[in-house]
């Protein structure tokens, strides 16, 4: 099975520590963060994992170099531009396909969770083109979904601002999820990638809003889930913590 992990990303929110050192290898509970997504991925099956690469790209492949996950791990180079999350997939294509029909999981470096991925998998629906991994945290910014959890739109509750390629959507009509940073992708996505014509350098959350309409991607929400999301300073505590309480 295939994966990606986004450890490309400037790591602006990570500043200071992320002047010197990668975000994907800034320490938590004495292990890198990219440490404990490997860890995670490997334990549920993935054996064919990609990691993408811009910031102190170097210091990234020394340290998969130096540590052993006995799996395969291959470097998805954006060295010369940084693509961005639908760029990223997008550029990782050659590594990402030759698996069939069956999706590949992308997971943010930062995101450190007790989510069952075993479980995530199994949430898979025929002819999806992706499966987002959501939850009822608190935010300004939600997914918005139907019924059915097919994805709809996006709403800005501070703002009131919607998007969504169906005209006149409420949001006030819709399931509002924040998305966990972690989905399963359909290989055929390369496909609508090339319709769409997409650029070099896309958001994957812009992309699936336009593409939503046409194509089913859906949301899953776990009854319980527990999550950091590690890409600010002031998560690191908390970070360290949760990690501590779950290894």
């Amino acid at each position: 099975m295939k994966a990606m992990v986004f450890a490309a990303g400037l790591g602006t929110r990570l500043r200071p520590l992320t002047d010197s050192i990668p975000k994907a290898l800034v320490p938590v509970c004495g292990e890198p963060l990219l440490h404990h997504v490997l860890c995670k991925l490997v334990a549920a099956g993935y054996d064919e994992i990609v990691v993408n690469v811009h910031h102190f790209a170097g210091q990234i492949r020394d340290y998969l170099a130096t540590h052993d996950y006995g799996v395969r791990i291959s470097i998805s180079d954006e060295t010369d531009l940084l693509r961005e999350t639908g760029g990223g997939i997008m550029h990782a294509r050659p590594l990402l396909e030759g698996s069939g029909a069956e999706p590949f999981l992308v997971h943010n470096v930062d995101i450190i969770s007790d989510l069952n991925l075993r479980w995530f998998r199994e949430q898979w629906r025929p002819g999806a083109l992706a499966t987002l991994l959501v939850s009822e945290r608190q935010t300004q910014r939600y997914l918005l979904f139907d019924d059915g959890m097919r994805l709809v739109g996006w709403t800005n509750i501070a703002t009131g601002e919607v998007k969504s390629p169906y005209p006149g959507l409420k949001a006030c009509d819709c399931r509002k999820y924040a998305f966990a940073g972690i989905h399963n992708i359909s290989p055929e996505i390369f496909k609508v990638f090339e319709q769409e014509k997409c650029p070099e350098r896309f958001p994957i959350i812009d992309f699936y809003l336009k593409a939503c309409a046409e194509h089913p991607i859906y949301g899953a929400a776990p009854e319980k889930l527990n999550l950091v999301d590690v890409g600010k300073f002031d998560t690191l505590g908390e970070a360290e913590r949760f990690c501590a309480g779950i290894l």
